[in-house]
């Protein structure tokens, strides 16, 4: 069991942050067992398909034999919502010493993989340049497996924040805490995280909390050091919405939101288009295109781009989900 004692002054420093790299580095327990969540296994299976590029063994390697993972790949953010690239700076800056000690913790009960033994050594030059491998790698699976969803997952990420805010205000620490997780236990001043490798008890002494909602975690995960500030990483609410495939759509519904010309004209774009080939496929004039395009562009629906003495006109990616995957001209 790991404790935070969190006094007046901490509860009132109690703020949130988003991790991309907690969330890049998390999902490798997800690709590595894909029965720790039901939930993940449909992006799990789109992801597969973009690493045949890259050498996963030594990504897969990062996860120790009972889930843990080396503690400096995943720093404590140090502002609300970082960029990858500016986290995984922070990691390429990691000294050998806390390198080798992160990773041969991860494997305290285990053999340790030969893609990892660099760590083993004494000398520090073979533990630093094992360090920027695993980074170059984690750059590449940024960009082929978690920075394309990005967008999706950081909403999920700012709901939950909300809702957790919204309970510490109206319930103080016992409710925003009380449905984070079963493992969490809120008693006395003193959070208690359950079911952890470590046991020790740290003061947060005027430090505050720090709390990173996880799409990708299964448990509450804090520091594995006693000597970090308090932080927790924990899973958040809404993750089943995330991969679910979107609702399909009531072309009614729609007609009614839009009106019957600019629900037609919308169907139509899913291809670029000027005015003028608009309006013939439509047989109304260009002159009252031109207004049921203003008003489509205005409310983000359309995109629209000069092709020579053309404007071309087509579907944006919030007017694909108004419109569905079935749609006709």
């Amino acid at each position: 069991m790991i404790s935070f004692e969190l006094d007046v002054e901490d509860l009132a420093d109690t703020r949130f942050a988003i991790s991309p790299i907690h969330e890049t580095v998390l999902s490798l327990r997800v690709l590595r067992e894909p029965g720790l969540s039901a939930l993940h296994l449909p992006w799990r299976r789109s992801v597969l398909g973009r690493l045949d590029a890259l050498d996963a063994d030594l990504l897969m390697s990062l996860v120790g034999p009972d889930r843990a993972l080396p503690d400096f790949l995943t720093p404590r953010p140090t502002r609300f919502a970082a960029t990858f690239e500016e986290e995984l700076t922070t990691v390429r800056r990691t000294p050998a010493d806390v390198v080798r000690r992160d990773v041969l913790a991860a494997y305290a009960r285990g053999r340790l993989p030969d893609v990892l033994r660099a760590v083993a050594a004494d000398d520090d030059a073979p533990v630093l340049a094992l360090r920027d491998a695993i980074c170059d790698h984690l750059q590449r699976y940024w960009d082929a497996a978690i920075g394309p969803s990005w967008p999706q997952l950081r909403l999920v990420l700012e709901a939950d924040m909300t809702y957790r805010a919204r309970q510490l205000a109206v319930g103080g620490a016992r409710l925003l805490f009380a449905d984070m997780h079963p493992n969490l236990r809120w008693h006395e001043g003193v959070l208690h995280i359950d079911k952890m490798i470590g046991r020790h008890r740290v003061a947060a002494a005027g430090r505050g909390l720090l709390l990173v909602p996880s799409v990708f975690s299964h448990k509450p995960a804090p520091p594995v050091s006693a000597e970090e500030p308090p932080w927790l990483a924990y899973p958040c609410r809404g993750v089943a919405t995330l991969w679910a495939p979107p609702p399909s759509v009531d072309s009614t519904a729609l007609t009614s939101l839009l009106g019957a010309p600019r629900t037609r004209l919308l169907g139509l774009l899913d291809e670029p288009l000027p005015t003028v080939e608009i309006a013939r496929r439509l047989t109304v004039t260009p002159s009252a295109v031109s207004q049921h395009l203003r008003v489509l562009h205005a409310t983000g629906l359309i995109t629209r781009a000069r092709d020579g003495r053309h404007v071309l006109y087509r579907r944006s990616p919030l007017g694909d989900q108004l419109v569905g995957p079935s749609s006709t001209g």
